[in-house]
């Protein structure tokens, strides 16, 4: 046999890695297609068959590496040579479709001998044995990531589009497996579908071409921003541009599947521009939220005014607590399988921060990444709950090792499944900046901030890592953004907004703000609470708030110095809050004793 032939056969295991489960065979292959087909639990209108058997015959003839969202739109749906692949419907129904298959798995397919998944990252389906163990997730994936696949729309007349192909995917992925050796299990490489957005084109509602021209380039600074938040997922530039302004909701839910539209329109008169934007629900039809943007040409140049604009916007409604999250967690969709739920509950416990959220949300997502081992963003969070678990001590688990390595192991893999992830970069830096290597942490920091800005998540974030470092008034600077940008925020926002205007010496600002954070069952903001009263002059509020502290956290006080030190705190600003508790009457160290303590501190550091 040549080395070409050899290459056209599916891999066959060796005797050291699952010889016991040989690969399934040509003929078996082609048997359990036909029986996914033919089952009532699987779509059966339009394409779908001779797309899912076209892929099938490719790959089994060896000619899988064909298999690109360009050649599969030419080929099966018979598009022109110029067909785009910078559109990403194919990708987002892919993702409707792993849901399609794991139902199919779950009620009609429980028995059947093989399984067919689909990896995330290309449009070729793993096929397996349906009684291999589930492994370790990752190794086996073929990350074409890139291949971004497009669908060049001519009309929204197509009721079941979504469905179709969704269906019309299913065979994509035994090329994975025949490159990169036995498949990961059930649902190995698979992610789960986000909320999908689409952006029609906004009206021109003005005389003259100022207006056309605005209306263009606010569309285009749309599709640049909002895809850069990883919660959602967002229809690209050919599906946008093929759409009317004027387009039904029904339609886009009923053609294209997408949950959210967003369209507006512009208005320009003399010197004067309006915007009007609205989000809209496809499922039906009601406006979630609108807002109206009135600018002066005279004050602002066009393009300054379209990428403003686009910035408030795509802050509003996507960030983590943006008006889509509001939507989702109001009116889950009826085909969420979990997933999801999972980025509630952990959003919900960043707001609260307390032990029984924390517990709930690390139970749920490390459900999430064992069935969904490529989905970046989950891996990023479950990497902020092992953080949380070190360093607020909530729920430790001593045999799973240290709760720090773990953070940033499940860091450094959601980043690299998706390395433009805003979650995943937060989660790295944050990781790093706990585990000692700041100067990484915050390399990893900046490099997020460039991509995106207006995450408001992450600048919370990175401005409570920046300010612990010391640097207090751009910690105040980037703190100031996030809770412009979300005044309705999580608490720690302004815990963390408190803490630095304390230690600006604006004590005022700092007591009005811990009064606002109210985060009562998180201990670490009684602390906090009772430095800044203590810095303000109120001992009795804050001899209060360091008693009910050291009920909650009765291991901090004692080791104050470390604890900061694994907070990064520089040792100036720990030896002030110190000596803050201490005006309080609070069991904390004597200066002496903090000053020796520092200098042990520093030893074992390396400083």
């Amino acid at each position: 046999m040549t080395g070409e032939e050899d290459a056209m056969q599916p891999s066959v295991p060796t005797p050291d890695n699952r010889a016991e489960r040989p690969c399934p065979t040509h003929e078996e292959v082609r048997a359990q297609l036909k029986r996914i087909l033919s089952s009532r639990e699987f779509p059966s209108a339009g394409r779908g068959a001779a797309f899912l058997k076209y892929v099938t015959e490719e790959t089994l003839a060896g000619r899988a590496q064909r298999l690109k969202a360009y050649s599969i739109a030419i080929e099966v749906f018979h598009r022109s040579a110029s067909f785009s692949q910078e559109d990403p419907v194919v990708r987002i129904e892919a993702g409707r479709l792993r849901r399609v298959i794991e139902r199919y798995y779950l009620i009609a397919g429980q028995r059947d001998p093989i399984r067919i998944d689909i990896p995330k990252g290309g449009y070729v389906p793993t096929f397996t044995r349906n009684d291999a163990p589930i492994e370790a997730a990752g190794d086996a994936l073929n990350e074409d990531v890139t291949e971004a696949p497009a669908f060049a729309w001519r009309r929204l007349a197509w009721p079941v589009l979504a469905v179709l192909v969704a269906f019309v995917c299913a065979g994509l992925g035994y090329y994975a497996g025949v490159l990169t050796g036995p498949a990961t299990g059930r649902s190995a490489g698979q992610v789960p579908g986000e909320p999908t957005l689409v952006i029609a084109p906004f009206a021109d509602l003005g005389d003259g071409p100022q207006a056309a021209r605005y209306t263009a380039g606010l569309t285009e600074e749309l599709l640049t921003a909002l895809p850069r938040f990883k919660e959602i997922t967002v229809f690209g530039r050919e599906t946008s541009k093929a759409l009317p302004p004027g387009v039904e909701a029904s339609q886009v839910r009923e053609g294209l599947g997408a949950r959210y539209l967003l369209a507006g329109g512009v208005r320009v008169a003399g010197d004067k521009v309006r915007v009007t934007v609205r989000l809209v629900d496809t499922s039906n039809g009601s406006i979630l939220w609108s807002q109206d943007y009135d600018e002066n040409l005279d004050t602002h140049e066009l393009f300054f005014i379209q990428t403003d604009v686009a910035s408030k916007v795509a802050t509003a409604i996507a960030q983590p607590y943006g008006i889509i999250a509001k939507s989702m967690a109001a009116n889950p969709p009826p085909d969420d399988v979990g997933v999801h739920d999972c980025t509630l509950r952990y959003y919900a416990y960043r707001e609260e921060l307390n032990s029984e959220a924390h517990l709930i949300a690390r139970d749920c997502l490390q459900n999430a990444v064992a069935r969904f081992p490529a989905y970046a963003t989950a891996w990023s969070m479950l990497s902020i709950i092992h953080l949380d678990e070190g360093r607020f001590e909530f729920n430790p688990q001593s045999d799973k090792g240290p709760a720090m390595e773990r953070a940033l192991g499940s860091a450094r893999r959601a980043v690299s499944l998706e390395p433009d992830n805003t979650r995943a970069l937060q989660a790295l830096m944050t990781a790093l900046f706990f585990n000692n290597e700041t100067k990484e942490a915050f390399d990893v920091g900046e490099e997020a901030l460039a991509a995106n800005p207006n995450d408001t998540e992450f600048l919370g974030e990175l401005g409570t890592r920046v300010a612990f470092s010391g640097q207090w008034k751009r910690g105040a600077e980037l703190l100031d953004r996030a809770i412009k940008l979300n005044p309705g925020g999580a608490g720690y926002y302004f815990g963390t907004r408190a803490l630095i205007a304390c230690m600006l010496d604006e004590h005022e600002m700092a007591v009005r703000l811990i009064r606002k954070a109210d985060l009562q069952k998180f201990p670490l903001f009684h602390g906090v609470a009772a430095v800044i009263y203590s810095e303000a002059g109120l001992l009795a509020e804050a001899r209060r708030e360091g008693e009910v502290f050291m009920k909650m956290r009765p291991d901090y006080l004692p080791n104050i110095v470390a604890e900061n030190r694994k907070r990064n705190l520089p040792p100036k600003d720990s030896t002030r809050m110190i000596a803050a508790l201490r005006r309080a009457g609070l069991p904390v160290p004597s200066a002496t004793d903090v000053e020796a303590e520092f200098r042990v501190s520093d030893a074992a550091y390396g400083r």
